[in-house]
């Protein structure tokens, strides 16, 4: 379904004002309103569906990601992956898969049975891209033109390219820590040189941020992704939301007293589908953000570029 405000239903209409003929004032409400009609019309279909898939993918992620770190050494750095993923869940949340999370990890670390469940991870985890494919083409409202299969098999490569990406990070983030409690030991009193290594602390936002936005650069339509049109204003803020959603989600479930009188022993898992809904619905805002903010005159878009 294409909505009237994606970038190809715009481009039909011979009196669409540009955006930077708009006044900031007007600019800014242009853009909100292109993005929220987009939501509107399929963001909490599509925020259920990625609140699904974000659960059943959760652990096939980390079976890949450890197949990779064995594949290159890297296996510590699998902890610290886990790590710096738990902290931007709510406690809640992070009670409930910390565990099953670790036990995965220890039940799949060696041998055929941690390739199997790569290749079965890999399957999986492509779903999950997919989808978000399909949420940006509709957000852009342009069509695919390839096959299943170079669609998949282009998924598996980003799959793989990202978690290559978040290790070297993670590799990174060690060096980091190290170096940051040697300037402690040998300069107790240096303050500032402390506090720019504390930014490692932040590291796991920076991550997903940095995360995010390689997602949507890669997965935009071609047609949108090789012009000129932003692609991290939706990165940024499906970022900033996720870590409000962290943060204020067991805030408002306290509020309201909680789910256990309603859900009883299934309380975690319908916080954890809550969670992974509301980051869905922000992710799809992002993607229709990025598509409001897309113009496209022959000056920015490039046509001759397909529709991938």
């Amino acid at each position: 379904m294409v909505t009237d405000e994606s970038p190809e239903a715009r481009r039909q209409r011979p009196f669409e004002k540009h955006l930077n003929k708009m006044r900031p004032g007007g600019r800014i409400y242009t853009v909100v309103r292109r993005a929220a009609v987009g939501v509107y019309a399929e963001g909490f279909i599509h925020a259920g569906n990625i609140a699904y898939l974000a659960l059943l993918t959760l652990f096939p992620f980390f079976i890949v990601l450890a197949a990779l770190a064995q594949l290159f050494g890297r296996a510590p750095e699998v902890q610290m992956a886990v790590h710096s993923f738990l902290a931007t869940l709510p406690p809640s949340v992070r009670d409930l898969v910390a565990q099953p999370i670790s036990d995965v990890l220890t039940t799949n670390n060696e041998g055929a049975l941690l390739w199997l469940g790569t290749l079965v991870g890999l399957w999986t985890v492509g779903s999950f891209v997919e989808t978000i494919r399909d949420i940006l083409h509709r957000a852009y409202g342009t069509k695919p033109s390839a096959t299943f299969w170079h669609y998949r098999a282009g998924s598996i490569l980003i799959i793989i390219a990202s978690m290559i990406l978040a290790l070297s990070a993670f590799s990174a983030q060690v060096i980091l820590t190290a170096a940051e409690q040697f300037v402690t030991r040998l300069f107790p009193l240096s303050v500032d040189v402390q506090s720019l290594f504390s930014l490692s602390r932040i590291a796991p936002l920076l991550m997903l941020i940095v995360a995010l936005y390689g997602l949507f650069a890669s997965l935009t339509p071609s047609k949108y992704r090789l012009s000129t049109c932003p692609k991290w204003p939706g990165a940024l803020f499906t970022a900033c939301w996720w870590m409000a959603v962290t943060m204020l989600l067991p805030v408002v479930v306290a509020a309201f007293g909680g789910y256990g009188r309603t859900y009883g022993s299934l309380a975690g898992v319908i916080v954890t589908l809550i969670f992974f809904w509301l980051v869905g619905l922000g992710l799809v805002f992002g993607a229709y953000l990025n598509a409001a903010l897309a113009e496209t005159p022959d000056s920015s878009v490039k046509e001759a570029a397909p529709t991938d």
